[in-house]
């Protein structure tokens, strides 16, 4: 059965993925996916063609993925052919849609949402400037670029792909159509002690330390709680280096959004910083966690120096700490008040739950700017 819109997505498994798939059906889209996974075979809750598996981080093998993927794609030229828009979730899906719209003579308007910049995109060398040249033949034959913050556009494209793309804004919130449950009510008691939240994709090194630095200083007054999926090539020694500390729990995956509610409603704060690319994407991008934390009336901690540090501060829901943070996070710690932590989760159930949560027609405008441009 042809379908409007044809999603290319890089991880059928990755939570991110399912959920904008099922946004885009909860907006009234006719969604065929094409999917690669990271993992073993899955049986999605959406139309969706398996493009194989793949590994994080292992670049080559992704690359052989997408010359694999060509044959299956083909099989469904008919179905290509007949959409009026492709959805592409990252780089190298964006690769993938482009090679379907020329193999399926194809008229549809290409998306690429780029969700990070990574590092291969601002490395200063010949490695780099191939990676920035491709792109810049990429951006050319998309109609919309959508971008989870708007750092990525100020920060990067702007400056290394300057008037090549046209960008739309498309924030990390709630997407519309799930159910979270309400959002809380009244005052919630700070726990005894200090229960600090890590949730989602738990990939950075400086994060994971930082954490557990206070968990060793402060062993009476701040427990860690972590949930989601550790990133094994970055975090190697995950279940070593967290072990023999009371007051440091990792509870594994946790199903989304089922789990949303007791999740946020277990801590007293939420971790926001990232360091996985601390001189590129991780200043620039705005994480999930904001928007569930800020739906629950979670105050976060990030740094001040990054996009994510000014969102919090524009918005006087949490706390934004000055570098070094080795120093400032535990001095932070050792003067908050409950009162503070009050006041900001006031600042937040106060907030328009359109802040948190995505609007019902976003996603329809997104693919209407982009038939528009095709």
């Amino acid at each position: 059965m042809a379908a409007d819109l044809i999603f290319f997505g890089h991880d059928a498994r990755d939570a991110a993925v399912q959920r904008r798939i099922g946004a885009f059906a909860q907006a009234g889209a006719d969604v065929l996916a094409f999917t690669m996974r990271r993992g073993g075979s899955i049986a999605p809750a959406w139309r969706n063609v398996d493009l194989g598996e793949t590994r994080d981080a292992a670049f080559l093998q992704r690359l052989l993925a997408l010359h694999r993927a060509r044959p299956v794609l083909a099989a469904h030229k008919a179905e290509l052919a007949a959409a009026s828009v492709f959805y592409a979730r990252n780089l190298d899906m964006a690769l993938l849609a482009q090679w379907a719209k020329s193999m399926s003579g194809s008229r549809a308007a290409i998306v690429y949402e780029c969700l990070d910049i990574h590092r291969f995109m601002t490395r200063r060398d010949p490695l780099g400037a191939a990676m920035r040249a491709m792109e810049r033949d990429l951006l050319r034959r998309t109609a919309l670029v959508v971008v989870s913050s708007p750092a990525f556009v100020r920060e990067y494209f702007d400056k290394a792909q300057p008037g090549a793309a046209e960008f739309m804004l498309v924030e990390n919130r709630l997407p519309r159509g799930f159910a979270y449950g309400p959002r809380p009510s009244g005052e919630k008691p700070v726990g005894q002690p200090l229960r600090i939240g890590w949730f989602g994709n738990l990939r950075c090194k400086r994060s994971l330390a930082l954490l557990l630095a206070l968990a060793d200083r402060f062993p009476d007054r701040v427990a860690i709680e972590m949930r989601g999926v550790p990133a094994r090539t970055e975090l190697t020694d995950f279940e070593a280096s967290i072990a023999g500390r009371a007051n440091v729990r990792f509870g594994g995956r946790y199903a989304w959004p089922d789990d949303l509610a007791a999740l946020y409603a277990g801590v007293d704060l939420v971790w926001a910083g990232d360091f996985h690319d601390p001189g590129a994407n991780s200043k620039w991008l705005l994480p999930n966690r904001l928007y569930e934390g800020g739906y629950y009336a979670v105050p976060p901690v990030a740094p001040a120096d990054s996009e994510t540090g000014r969102w919090i501060g524009e918005h006087g829901f949490g706390f934004p700490l000055p570098e070094p943070l080795e120093q400032t996070l535990p001095h932070f710690l050792q003067q908050l008040r409950p009162e503070a932590i009050a006041a900001a989760r006031a600042r937040m159930l106060s907030a328009p739950e359109s802040v948190f949560v995505q609007a019902e027609d976003e996603l329809k405008r997104v693919l209407d700017a982009a038939r528009a441009r095709a």
